[in-house]
């Protein structure tokens, strides 16, 4: 890989262990199970986006 393509998967794996985290923090603050459960399925699919990034380094 280029250090540009590098630097992009690095860049991208940063913005969904962000969307991750804010998804999780939210989650926690909501009362109402059926957004709440929306929201979580939100935090796991950035978390598959972000092992999909990784995978790409190993």
């Amino acid at each position: 890989m280029t250090t540009k393509e590098l630097l992009y998967i690095e860049d991208a794996l940063g913005h969904e262990k962000y969307f991750q985290t804010k998804c999780n923090e939210v989650m926690n603050q909501i009362q109402d199970q059926e957004l709440k459960t929306s929201v979580e399925q939100m935090a796991q699919k950035h978390q598959q986006i972000y092992q999909g990034f990784f995978t790409l380094l190993g």
